[in-house]
C-alpha cells in the first residue's frame, strides 16, 4: 500500500481523520477535501497530535457536496477514493432534502470526479441506516442483503439519505462505472477516540451520559462499533480484489441498549462516570417529550425494538476483527476524559 495516493473525502471528519490516520502509518499519500481551507491548520494539527508523520504526503483541496469545482482537481492523479464526506447534523432538519441532497449528489460528484481521474476503487462510507429500517421487526440479524426502505414507518431523514445516496452510487457504477469499482462500508454507531473537539454525534451520547445531561435513558438498542476497526475496514475494502462490488457491515458484535453503555461507563469509567444514568426512561414519558422535541421525536419508533447485524462477511472476506463492544465505549470515554471535553472534568 505504501506509495499509492488516496483522496479522502470529508477531511474534518471524525471516520475521516482516523482513516488518514492509519493511510499514512502506511506510507501512502493522502489527499483530502474540506469545505473551507480554513479547516486545514486544525485537522494537521489532529493528526500531529494522534503520532500522524503526514509532511508534503498530506495536501488539503476545498470542496463542497453540493458543487462540482474542486473535485476533478483532488481526484487527479489518485489511486482509491474512500469517499466519507456525508452529512450527520445532531439536530433535526427541516426538510429532509437538507441531509438526501447533498448525500446523494455528493456522491455521484465524488464518483464522477474518480472515473474521470482514472481511480481504480472508491470505497463510499455508507450506514447500517441503509440496511436495518422501514421493516417490520425480525428475529435474523441484519446482513449486506438487506436494504432500508425509505417510505417504511418512522425511517429518519438521515436513515433516507445514507439509503438513497448508497443506491443512487450502484445505479452509477451499473450505468456508468466504466473499468472502476466500488465498495461499501455501512457502519452501524461509530465510538472510539475522540481526537479533538469537533467529533461526531455517536461520541456525543456518550458525552451527554457521562456529564449528567440525561436524567434516565430510552428504551433504545443499536450496534457499536470503533472507529480504528472502521477505518480499517475501509483500508481492507480498498485494496482487497475480493471487496470489488461488495458491500460490508461494521458491527462490533450484538446491538447494546442505552442501559448496558451506561452499565459499562460505570464500571469501568471510576469517578468520571460516577454521573451516568442508568435507569430507563418509561416510553410513554418519552412520548409526552417527543411532541416538544423533533430530536426525541426520532428516536420513538424504535422504542423497544430489538436489532441486532452479523459482522459475518467482514471477518469471512476480508480477515477484519474488531475490538468489542465493551473497548469501543470504554475508548471513547477515556478520550473524552484526556481531551477534557467533559463538564464536571473541565471545572476540576
Amino acid at each position: 500500500m505504501s506509495g499509492e495516493r488516496v483522496l479522502v473525502t470529508g477531511g474534518s471528519g471524525f471516520i475521516a481523520t482516523h482513516c488518514m490516520l492509519q493511510l499514512l502509518a502506511a506510507g501512502c499519500h493522502v489527499r483530502t477535501t474540506v469545505r473551507s481551507l480554513g479547516r486545514e491548520a486544525d485537522v494537521r494539527v489532529t493528526l500531529k497530535a494522534a503520532g500522524a508523520d503526514a509532511g508534503d504526503r498530506l495536501a488539503f483541496f476545498a470542496a463542497d457536496l453540493m458543487a462540482d469545482a474542486g473535485w476533478a482537481e483532488a481526484a487527479a492523479g489518485c489511486d482509491f477514493v474512500l469517499h466519507v464526506a456525508s452529512p450527520f447534523p445532531v439536530n433535526v432538519p427541516r426538510h429532509e432534502d437538507e441531509l438526501i441532497v447533498p448525500a446523494r449528489e455528493g456522491a455521484l460528484r465524488v464518483l464522477r470526479a474518480a472515473r474521470g481521474a482514472g481511480v481504480k476503487r472508491v470505497v463510499q462510507t455508507s450506514s447500517f441506516a441503509a440496511i436495518g429500517y422501514g421493516h417490520p421487526e425480525v428475529a435474523r440479524p441484519f446482513t449486506e442483503h438487506d436494504w432500508t426502505a425509505p417510505e417504511g414507518g418512522g425511517v429518519t431523514a438521515y436513515a433516507k439519505s445514507k439509503t438513497l445516496a448508497e443506491r443512487a452510487a450502484w445505479d452509477f457504477m451499473a450505468r456508468e462505472g466504466g473499468d472502476m469499482e466500488l465498495a461499501v462500508v455501512n457502519p452501524v454507531g461509530v465510538f472510539g477516540p475522540a481526537l479533538g473537539a469537533d467529533f461526531s454525534t455517536s461520541i456525543e451520547i456518550i458525552k451527554r451520559m457521562m456529564d449528567g445531561a440525561l436524567p434516565a435513558l430510552p428504551r433504545v438498542t443499536f450496534g457499536v462499533v470503533d472507529v480504528r476497526d472502521v477505518a480499517d475496514l475501509h483500508l481492507r475494502a480498498m485494496t482487497d480484489p475480493a471487496a470489488a462490488g461488495e458491500r460490508f457491515l461494521a458491527v462490533a458484535g450484538e446491538f447494546v441498549s442505552m442501559r448496558d453503555i451506561g452499565l459499562i461507563l460505570k464500571n469501568r469509567m471510576g469517578s468520571a462516570g460516577r454521573r451516568v444514568p442508568t435507569r430507563e426512561l418509561p416510553d410513554w414519558l418519552l412520548r409526552i417529550v417527543a411532541l416538544f422535541d423533533p430530536s426525541v421525536g426520532q428516536i420513538v419508533p424504535e422504542l423497544g425494538k430489538r436489532k441486532t447485524a452479523t459482522n459475518d462477511k467482514a471477518r469471512r472476506v476480508l480477515g477484519w476483527s474488531p475490538r468489542s463492544t465493551e473497548d469501543a465505549i470504554v475508548a471513547t470515554a477515556e478520550s473524552l476524559v484526556r481531551l477534557g471535553l467533559l463538564k464536571h472534568a473541565a471545572k476540576s
